[in-house]
């Protein structure tokens, strides 16, 4: 694949519309932990997060909770403390599931759905009742 450096490097890149995409990228960067990456005029502003990014694009209304975007981080609990400090609307608690994440939902300003993921165990899905279809992690 060619790259460009007018884009992120990563294969999958959420769009998430905001009223004000100035004001939600600043918020995502400060409750979420996003690095900016490039401003595309006061429409569009490209954001990472570790090897991953997103896109927050003009537009969004307060009824975007028809989706949700997960994010993995290091720590779930530190995460969700940063997160509810900065205005978060914590939806689910940090909550430790069998197939070896520990996670919690919070809303953004915007209303988009975050789900924060935190791997605390290597577990074979059969233990819990999935199907491993195809064992590349990537």
């Amino acid at each position: 694949m060619k790259t460009n450096r007018s884009i992120p490097a990563c294969t999958i890149i959420p769009e998430l519309a905001y009223a004000d995409v100035g004001e939600a990228a600043a918020w995502l960067c400060e409750a979420f932990g996003f690095s900016e990456r490039l401003r595309i005029g006061n429409h569009r502003i490209q954001l990472n997060c570790g090897d991953g990014a997103l896109v927050v694009i003009e537009g969004g209304t307060e009824s975007n909770a028809g989706h949700s975007t997960m994010v993995r981080v290091a720590d779930v609990h530190e995460h969700c403390a940063h997160a509810r400090a900065c205005g978060a609307k914590v939806l689910r608690e940090p909550t430790d599931y069998p197939y070896g994440e520990r996670q919690y939902t919070a809303q953004d300003p915007g209303g988009h759905v975050w789900t924060f993921s935190q791997s605390i165990a290597d577990v074979d899905p059969a233990d819990w009742g999935g199907v491993l279809v195809d064992d590349r992690r990537t």
